[in-house]
């Protein structure tokens, strides 16, 4: 019979796999596509609206510059992409900007680059579920009021079909990821088709004008504004380096799969970054940081969101209310949330490759029941959660700390990758694979100074919005990683065995804890006894005369030729009695031994334990910190206790035999 939290566990994660099956989670490029993608391709449901959430400071008079900081998005969405192409077949063990930065730059980049990314990974998350209920309240304003606790509802989801593993991730989430491709698409060539015949699209807010905040921007403040409108649309560009980070989770030849994959979600992004710009522009769409700056909005601005870019060029072109406008609206949210999903992929391998590196806790570089690294999925949903709470789900709160992370790997990345071409060409003779090393080297410079450009940029003009919490928060994650590595390495030094660590020592002495005689006591005289020390000893704490003299007098009724020892307590403490008398046996031979066997009762039900155990598990938690001290804990295992081990060994047995026919083996029902 499984317990209740285990029958829970098996809902949520599944049965375990063995670890033998990992071969078969390798992902297909038709899979392996909306499990990386989500996050790139949902970026552009957004970023138009970002560049014209920014020039409307200036009102309308600034709107004329969004076609020119559109293109230069999608150019550097384009060289970002053929540079990471570079990456996926230089490394194609993973690691992604990591690894990259690590290998050529030192460890001190790589772990920025690491603190960097994990810092994205976390408002990648926070980030995409907040843009996705805003989706949703688009089409549903009632649920406004519920926006976070829809939100947290959305990442635990998130987290629990992760933990059952990536290709299952993966094909959970396929359908929308490819039916927001499908819907974007429509939305853009329908809209084109209707351009030509003659009856354009236009948006319910084309009416409206927009209350400028500074008119009249000119020189100096006229860049600082194209400059902050450019870093806005440069969200189009988060998660693009995923794949590479992922690479050993495509099938072989992983880096020609991988590079293949990133090829494709580059292609459609521009493709739809591009469409969902020009839609825009030509539906005259106005969007404003705030709904009461769009003068002329019908209802209460206060109250009442404005629509996002997607909804309203969906219901421009389509119809508000429409079945096709519903679709796309769905489909939307459903990308913008499953976008973390790029994240919970992405954060967990690279916390696993951190704790090989002993910069993070080794439990990062576990697998969990269904070969998914679960520590790290549980956390990054805690840390998203967290986010999601802290900021109240508002993308307008949250997306001031985005892309500065993302940048900062991107750039170090690609300086990685000129180095690494660098030292390519000093080894490689070959002509053609010269040619082919430079022109790589090329690529990765031309892209390290774009993304330098763009990461100076964002840190001048988002800085005093939220990205200052970002520059303070990497280098405290790059000193705790710091920290960690050199726990580890310190208590790896202190663990090296030594010569003296092979002499036995002169003698060990045995003390067995009894409070009164019963039957745990007398099995751990036993056991203590049969493990043959030197000196054997059962020692009581005197507390209560009447107690000390019961215990004394069964000692010599049942004859038991162990000597017992009694230590007087006259403040009625166990533990510091005990400890004083362990130490004065330490003192007197510092070479001997002393094993401590304490008896410990097995209790099946939670609430027993509070009943039972308590003064000995204090003492054994002090006697660990004894140098020479070795404890044994003896077991006696209480009725409920054996009820519950029989259900256990049960439910055991019969795992074991479904694990046996489901690999082909003859279970014979007399031995299961």
């Amino acid at each position: 019979m499984t317990s209740v939290p285990g029958l829970t566990k098996r809902l949520i994660v599944g049965r375990p796999v063995r670890s033998d099956r990992l071969g078969h989670t390798l992902l297909p490029k038709w899979l392996a596509l909306p499990i990386f993608a989500s996050d790139a391709l949902s970026s552009v449901a957004y970023a138009t609206q970002e560049i014209l959430r920014v020039l409307a400071v200036g009102g309308l008079a600034l709107l004329y510059l969004t076609p020119w900081v559109a293109l230069g998005v999608v150019v550097l969405l384009g060289v970002v992409a053929i540079s990471y192409q570079q990456v996926v077949h230089a490394y194609p063990g993973g690691g992604g900007s990591y690894e990259v930065a690590s290998r050529n730059l030192g460890p001190l980049a790589g772990l920025v680059v690491a603190g960097a990314l994990m810092v994205d990974y976390t408002l990648t998350v926070a980030v995409s579920v907040a843009s996705g209920i805003d989706n949703v309240i688009s089409a549903a304003p009632a649920l406004n009021p519920y926006r976070v606790p829809i939100a947290l509802a959305t990442v635990l989801v998130l987290a629990s079909v992760n933990l059952r593993g990536v290709k299952e991730s993966g094909k959970a989430f396929a359908v929308p990821t490819y039916a927001f491709i499908a819907g974007i698409v429509a939305t853009i060539v329908v809209g084109a088709l209707r351009y030509l015949n003659g009856h354009p699209p236009v948006a319910e807010s084309a009416r409206y004008t927009i209350a400028p905040h500074a008119a009249g921007l000119a020189g100096l403040a006229l860049v600082f504004v194209t400059l902050r409108a450019f870093s806005s649309g440069c969200t189009a560009l988060t998660g693009i380096e995923a794949v590479s980070n992922g690479v050993p989770a495509f099938r072989r030849p992983n880096s020609r799969n991988a590079s293949i994959t990133l090829g494709l979600i580059g292609v459609i992004a521009i493709v739809m970054f591009g469409g969902i710009t020009l839609l825009a522009i030509g539906a005259h769409v106005r969007y404003a940081d705030n709904t009461c700056d769009l003068v002329g909005f019908a209802g209460n601005c206060a109250a009442t969101p404005q629509r996002t870019v997607i909804a309203q060029l969906a219901a421009a072109v389509f119809g508000a209310g429409s079945i096709p406008f519903y679709a796309i609206q769905a489909a939307t949210a459903l990308i913008l949330v499953l976008a973390a999903n790029t994240a919970f992929n992405g954060f967990p391998q690279l916390g696993a490759l951190l704790a090989q590196r002993r910069y993070l806790p080794r439990q990062l570089h576990t697998r969990g029941d269904r070969l998914a690294f679960s520590n790290g999925i549980l956390a990054l949903a805690l840390a998203a959660a967290g986010l999601l709470l802290a900021y109240k789900a508002s993308v307008d709160a949250l997306i001031h700390l985005y892309v500065l992370g993302v940048f900062t790997a991107f750039t170090l990345s690609q300086f990685g990758m000129v180095r690494h071409w660098q030292r390519t060409l000093a080894a490689e003779r070959d002509p053609v694979a010269r040619r082919r090393a430079r022109r790589s080297q090329t690529i990765n410079a031309v892209g390290g100074v774009l993304t330098g450009v763009v990461l100076g940029v964002v840190l001048l003009t988002k800085f005093t919005e939220g990205a200052y919490l970002v520059v303070i928060a990497v280098p405290v994650l790059v000193l705790l990683m710091s920290a960690i590595r050199r726990h580890y390495d310190r208590v790896g030094r202190e663990l090296l065995p030594q010569r003296a660590d092979m002499i036995l020592p002169s003698r060990v002495h045995a003390l067995v804890l009894v409070g009164r005689l019963h039957r745990p006591a007398v099995r751990a005289l036993t056991y203590a006894r049969a493990t043959r020390p030197d000196t054997l000893t059962a020692i009581a704490v005197s507390i209560d005369e009447e107690d000390t003299r019961r215990l004394q007098e069964d000692w010599r009724q049942w004859d038991i030729s162990i000597p017992l020892t009694l230590i007087d307590s006259p403040y009625r403490e166990i533990t510091r009695p005990i400890l004083d008398h362990i130490r004065d046996l330490r003192t007197a031979a510092p070479r001997d031994i002393i094993a401590v066997y304490i008896p410990e009762y097995v209790v099946g039900r939670w609430w027993e334990q509070f009943l039972h155990n308590q003064s000995a598990l204090r003492l054994k938690l002090r006697l660990l910190f004894e140098p020479g001290v070795m404890v044994t804990s003896v077991p006696w295992q209480l009725a409920s206790a054996e009820v519950r081990g029989e259900r256990l060994g049960r439910a055991g047995r019969q795992q074991a035999a479904r694990g046996s026919l489901r690999h082909g083996a003859v279970v014979d029902p007399e031995h299961v």
